[in-house]
């Protein structure tokens, strides 16, 4: 940006200001350094004394008169001394004051001629700037077109480059394009040819399907009649047991009210052990007939169960006492027997014959289970 050049009356306008400020200075000094000059002490008058000589008086007060006219000579030399060592003084003060005047007249001058230059100097050096501000100025000018230049040419090429990428581009997509096209074709062929020969191998897993499924229902239904042949002998088994044990009870109860008193004895004690078979046996078929057989269950194993029995024959605890070493065997064995719920045929027993079945123990082997 060009600056404006001053004119002669703005160059002297500052230097005539700092003149005048130092003017006024000066002359507020002087009269400050007037203000401040001691009051002189007002002067006191010259005695001045006649000696007259009275022949009628002695020596001794002829002497005394001498000697005061001597004291007041001396103190009216003193006092004038001082008045002129006062004026003296005042004359020194008044020229020391002149002379520092002029002295701050003489420096306030130097400073506004330094400030001239200063002022000279500052305006050359503004010049200076302006000139290399103009010259800065046209460089960047050169510069800034230069760029526009260049820039315009990079422009120029990266369209150029822009328009032989899609050139390139295109070309590319159409080759794709084709292989593409071919690889459907030879994908239909490859599929079509598939499609028949999964159709071939689909007709025959479906005819070695069908004849897997019909083997496996005639599997199914020979099981079923074997199954239904060992539930119905099972069932068959069970009701003959329990037929059995309630056909000896009865004959034990009528020898037992036919007999002696020592022959009803020994017929208890006997009827006794038989009547515990007789409910050991019912208990195991009671229970193989709600047992799960576990796959880990095996022969020989054996597992010792703690049964806990009301009077009504309701089953009210079943704990393991001494385990076969495999736990889901002896958890179905314990499920098995909590399945039986209730033994009606306990209901007519004696305290003294039920007894032994409050709390007893029992031992339960895969093949007891599996009656």
């Amino acid at each position: 940006m060009q600056q404006r050049e001053p004119s002669a009356s703005e160059s002297y306008f500052w230097p005539s200001v700092w003149a005048i400020a130092l003017h006024v200075l000066v002359f507020g000094l002087l009269f400050v350094s007037f203000a401040m000059t001691p009051e002189l002490p007002p002067s006191k008058p010259i005695v001045q004394a006649t000696l007259y000589q009275l022949k009628s008086k002695s020596q001794a007060t002829t002497q005394t008169n001498q000697k005061i006219a001597g004291e007041a000579k001396k103190t009216a030399s003193r006092q004038t001394e001082v008045e002129q060592m006062e004026q003296k003084k005042v004359e020194q003060q008044k020229q020391e004051a002149v002379k520092a005047a002029e002295q701050k007249k003489e420096e306030a001058a130097q400073k506004a001629e330094e400030a001239k230059k200063a002022d000279e100097a500052k305006k050359a050096d503004e010049a200076k700037k302006t000139e290399a501000a103009k010259a800065e100025a046209a460089k960047a000018d050169e510069a800034k077109k230069a760029d526009e230049a260049k820039k315009a040419d990079a422009a120029k090429k990266a369209e150029e480059k822009q328009l032989a990428d899609i050139a390139k581009k295109k070309a590319e997509e159409e080759a794709k394009k084709k292989a593409e096209e071919e690889a459907k074709k030879q994908a239909a062929e490859e599929a079509k040819k598939k499609a028949a020969e999964d159709a071939k191998k689909k007709v025959a897993e479906d005819a070695k399907k069908a004849a897997v499924a019909e083997e496996a229902k005639k599997k199914a239904a020979e099981d079923a009649k074997k199954k239904a042949a060992a539930d119905a002998a099972k069932k068959k088994a069970t009701e003959a047991a329990r037929k059995a044990a309630e056909d000896k009870k009865a004959q034990a109860l009528a020898e037992l009210l036919s007999d002696t008193t020592e022959r009803q004895q020994a017929l208890a004690d006997e009827r006794g052990d038989q009547v515990a078979g007789d409910f050991d046996d019912l208990i195991r078929a009671r229970a193989a007939e709600g047992w799960a057989r576990p796959p880990s269950a095996r022969k020989n194993m054996t597992v010792v169960l703690q049964i806990g029995m009301l009077p009504d024959g309701t089953i009210t605890s079943v704990s393991v006492a001494r385990s076969s070493g495999d736990a889901p065997f002896d958890n179905s064995a314990v499920a098995a027997v909590k399945n039986i719920g209730r033994l009606t045929e306990m209901q007519g027993l004696k305290p003294s014959e039920f007894n032994p079945y409050r709390s007893f123990k029992m031992t339960f082997t895969p093949e007891d289970l599996a009656l």
